[in-house]
This record gives C-alpha cells, sequence and structure tokens, in this order.
C-alpha cells in the first residue's frame, strides 16, 4: 500500500462573502489570530506527516506564494534586532514541506482544481483540504482520516453530525454500515432537504482520495446548474462503478472560515487558548 504523502489545499474561491477585503486579499489570507487560513491546513498537514503540499490557486495567488516564500530582508531585520524566536517560527514550515503551485485559470469546480493538480500528485493516494474547514483536535483531523485509509485502502471522506436547519447546506453520505466513528458510504447527497437527506452526516472539506478518483473526476458530468465539475461528483461516479468508500465522523471542534461568522468564531475559539491574549479576552468579553 502507498503511503499518503501529498496534499492539495484549494484556495481558488472568490471570497465573494468577505467582499470588499477579498478584492485585494485572498480569502485562504485572512488571519486567526497572526496566521492566515492557509497555514493552520499548512500545519495540518505537516502534522499529519505530509512531506509535499500542492495550493491550487486563482485570483490571489501571488499573496499565497509570497507568504511561504523567504523574505530575506524581513529574515535579516529580525537577526539584526535580535528577534531569533520570531525568525525561527518563520523559518520553521519551509523546512518541514515542499510547498509548489498550480494555477487553476477558470474557476469550473473543486474537481477541476484537483485536475489542475494531476501531474504533480502521480499515481499515488493523496490528501484534499478545502481553504474553509479548520479544525482544532488532539490529532490532526487529516491524520485521522490517513489512519481509516490505512485500514481500508480506499478514498476516506471527513464528515460530522448537523443540524436538519443547516442540512441543505452540506454535502450529506447515506450509511450502508457503521462500526464507532467509521461510516461505509452507501450513497453521496449534494445540499438535499431535511426531508430527502439520507443521514445526519454533513461532508467536511477533508478527504483522502486513491489515483482512481481522478479517473472517475474525468468520467464524471457536472450535476450542477453552474455546469461545474466538483469532487463529489468523482466520488460519486467511484462509488457508482461498486467501489468503496468510506467517512470517518471527525474528532475536534470544527470551523467554517468561509463566512464571516465562523472566522469570527475560529479567532475567539484560538484567542481564548493562546495564553498571550487569554486572559485580557476573557475580561474584555466579561464585561
Amino acid at each position: 500500500m502507498k503511503q499518503v504523502k501529498k496534499a492539495v489545499i484549494l484556495t481558488a474561491g472568490l471570497g465573494t462573502r468577505f467582499l470588499p477585503m477579498t478584492k485585494a486579499i485572498p480569502k485562504a489570507m485572512l488571519p486567526i489570530l497572526n496566521k492566515p487560513v492557509i497555514q493552520y491546513l499548512v500545519e495540518e498537514a505537516i502534522a499529519s506527516g505530509i512531506k509535499e503540499i500542492i495550493i491550487v490557486a486563482g485570483f490571489g495567488k501571488r499573496a499565497i506564494e509570497e507568504h511561504f516564500d523567504r523574505s530575506y530582508e524581513l529574515e535579516h531585520e529580525l537577526r539584526t534586532r535580535g528577534k531569533l524566536k520570531l525568525l525561527a517560527d518563520l523559518r520553521k514550515l519551509e523546512k518541514q514541506a515542499r510547498i509548489v503551485y498550480v494555477h487553476q485559470e477558470d474557476a469550473l469546480g473543486d474537481g477541476h482544481a484537483i485536475l489542475c493538480a494531476e501531474k504533480l500528485i502521480a499515481n499515488e493516494p493523496f490528501a484534499v483540504l478545502f481553504g474553509d474547514d479548520i479544525i482544532d483536535a488532539k490529532i490532526p483531523a487529516l491524520k485521522q482520516l490517513m489512519e481509516v485509509y490505512k485500514k481500508t485502502e480506499s478514498p476516506v471522506i471527513c464528515v460530522e453530525k448537523v443540524s436538519k436547519k443547516d442540512m441543505s447546506s452540506y454535502g450529506v453520505i447515506g450509511i450502508e454500515s457503521q462500526k464507532d466513528r467509521t461510516i461505509k458510504v452507501k450513497s453521496l447527497v449534494e445540499k438535499p432537504s431535511p426531508k430527502k437527506a439520507p443521514s445526519n452526516f454533513g461532508i467536511i472539506g477533508k478527504y483522502i482520495c486513491t489515483p482512481e478518483i481522478l479517473k472517475a473526476l474525468k468520467k464524471s458530468k457536472s450535476g450542477h446548474k453552474d455546469g461545474e465539475i466538483r469532487l463529489i461528483d468523482g466520488l460519486r461516479t467511484y462509488l457508482n462503478a461498486k467501489k468503496p468508500i468510506y467517512a470517518l465522523e471527525i474528532e475536534g471542534e470544527r470551523f467554517d472560515t468561509g463566512n464571516q461568522l465562523g472566522l469570527l468564531k475560529a479567532n475567539l475559539h484560538f484567542a481564548i487558548k493562546d495564553k498571550s491574549t487569554k486572559e485580557s479576552l476573557k475580561e474584555m468579553l466579561d464585561n
């Protein structure tokens, strides 16, 4: 069995919910405390054992690339001022993983974005991380999915239980069988009404995919009004070929940073966990 060594991070969304901020700054670069959202995803991948990270970007690629590239002028200033810990923190990520970039020229869906990275993925299993979902967990969410992959050697989808009122905002899985938190998937339905939802497990933007998913994406036809090819289309094609897909009910606290309230909640959560901001924030909230 081949190990999962590569992660594809999708960041090509326009971020219209955050306009006018995202007119100049890509959504993936919006901050949670002193780090952009995308850095949390990169750190999650590294903590899960990933050594190569492929970032698929559209608008605003340069800002993301510059964030992870070395800044010799800044490094010189930090060294001159004796801020060596800050310097070490800046250099840490580049020593832990190789980050490469792919440009998605047209907004043709997340499935198309994954296919843009096909040559870099080659014939290997790979992780997919959407740029909106941050999960704070003792064991990184991606690592949890990788453990299921090791047992099943099949694609794995991250899921969580969602309320009926939110059901129509999620892709939802149908259940063939379940053992503890691991589920064998029977069906995949995108944004169903509560009455038509096959379960209460909504899909979160983290996956382990096999090379066969790339082939399935190429065969897939869009089932969406906008004509986009999405990952769920490829997963459905794969599932319809009677091949197994599994889901894992993730352990951890999830934040949807793709909307303003979710990003605010993430900032408050991590600020309360941070020693440097915890007491001041609690004092402010108490007042």
